[in-house]
């Protein structure tokens, strides 16, 4: 195995990089309006059943003392799962009512209810755990971190693999120097296909226009929340309201805040300077069956320009001469070109590299887990891992993506380069995609 060198300068900037993964000792001490480590957090839940469910298991070291989802049916295994927590379906009703007696939320709702839900909470002075991605939109992006900064709450996006030993391993290869240089990258996903038969969500496809009753455990009008009013049809919900525009952010906003994170942390990334989309046929329900998106980003410091394609619904970059024929890349993949190499996740190519050079030697603190990081920052510690100054930015540049696949279908299919100016928030070459950046909230809903 190779023996690396690393020089102090080289250790120096790997340090500063690796700042968002450090991790507070249990022994910090709560300062005034904090809750202290030996102390639990009164934590509630928006959004609680299917994988608000699984965001609340992961805080159960704390104690649950509330519950919100407007499907009293879907959510009804988390309320036996904490029968002492109350229970409401309109989170202002909660937050109100139970303001002095909560620390923190989580928020796993479809996501054009993330922003409005998240702004309440961070207002009231509320630490806030958000799923990805944190919003439905590239401005509700922007504000909710702003507000975060401006309230000194503790946040946290879900985007798990951010704690990863595989994310610090990728930034570690990248940071030594093991390819070079990196001046693309690729990103895909097999979403929202499930292998080759199945579909996660369904995508492509118009609005139903059948109107069956709506259940009489769900509130419709409450699930709508910002939206604009239509019908219910179990076509919605649960879970397949990912596919429509009015809900969801399609395979992009799914997985793009898992799979673009490592990429923004190895090559220190923030906002990009262009985007724009190709597609299979767009229509205005919902995402298209499959997608490339193309972001480029400026140079940072010594850091060359880099260009980072993604694709989702199946479609795959060209095939690297250093991959074998009988491996497989992978159904979700990241690769990285460099000017001495290549890497796929966090394994070189092609082989005889990777028996080469052995591993990088370890820059970057290994976390307790992601949530333990969010719980830790509540108490007083130092942020967590994809706090929203980090998660912002990083939503912001995936749900530019789908701007960008907005105007394709304003274009008619003609494929529109975007020149974004992140100062300015705005696109400098066609200002009519502007109005895509932000939505109109229905009567009664506000950021």
């Amino acid at each position: 195995m190779k023996k690396h060198e690393v020089t102090r300068r080289d250790f120096m900037g790997a340090a500063a990089a690796a700042a968002a993964f450090t991790i507070v000792p249990s022994h910090v001490l709560g300062g005034p309006g904090r809750t202290a480590p030996s102390e639990k957090l009164n934590i509630a839940g928006i959004g609680v059943g299917g994988r608000g469910g699984n965001v609340l298991s992961g805080v159960s070291s704390q104690n649950i003392v509330a519950l919100c989802d407007v499907d009293w049916s879907h959510a009804a295994g988390t309320f036996r799962r904490y029968p002492k927590a109350r229970k409401y379906r309109d989170f202002r009703e909660m937050l109100d009512k139970e303001d002095k007696n909560i620390h923190a939320v989580t928020v796993a709702t479809p996501d054009h209810i993330h922003a409005p839900a998240s702004m309440a909470a961070i207002k009231r002075g509320k630490h806030v755990y958000c799923e990805k991605p944190l919003t439905h939109s590239v401005y509700e992006a922007r504000m909710i971190a702003k507000a975060a900064r401006e309230h000194k709450v503790a946040t946290q996006m879900g985007n798990q693999g951010q704690a990863s030993p595989e994310t610090r391993l990728i930034c570690e290869y990248i940071w030594d120097g093991a390819i070079g240089a990196v001046r693309e990258v690729h990103v895909w996903t097999d979403r929202p296909a499930k292998g080759l038969f199945n579909v996660y969500w369904p995508q492509g496809v118009d609005r139903p226009t059948d109107t069956p009753p709506v259940p009489e455990t769900l509130d419709w009008d409450l699930w709508l929340g910002p939206a604009p009013y239509r019908p219910y049809n179990p076509a919605y919900l649960p879970f397949v309201w990912r596919g429509w525009w009015d809900f969801g952010t399609g395979a992009l906003g799914d997985i793009g805040c898992h799979r673009i994170d490592p990429i923004f942390r190895a090559l220190k990334l923030k906002y990009p300077t262009s985007v724009e989309a190709s597609s299979t046929l767009v229509n205005k329900e919902t995402y298209p069956v499959a997608s490339i998106v193309t972001y480029n980003f400026p140079q940072r410091g010594d850091l060359p320009p880099v260009k980072l394609s993604w694709y989702d619904g199946g479609i795959r970059p060209p095939r690297p001469a250093e991959i074998a024929d009988d491996q497989h890349m992978g159904d979700n993949g990241i690769l990285f070109v460099g000017d001495k190499g290549k890497m796929l996740e966090y394994t070189l190519l092609p082989e005889s590299r990777r028996k080469e050079y052995g591993k990088p030697p370890q820059m970057i603190p290994r976390s307790p887990g992601h949530f333990e990081e969010w719980i830790a920052a509540c108490k007083g510690g130092k942020p967590a891992g994809s706090n929203f100054d980090h998660a912002g930015p990083l939503a912001e540049t995936v749900l530019l993506g789908n701007v960008a696949l907005r105007v394709e279908l304003r274009e008619k299919l003609t494929r529109a380069r975007l020149n974004w100016d992140t100062e300015k928030f705005e696109f400098t070459n066609m200002p009519e995609a502007n109005q895509f950046l932000r939505r109109e909230y229905r009567a009664g809903w506000t950021l």
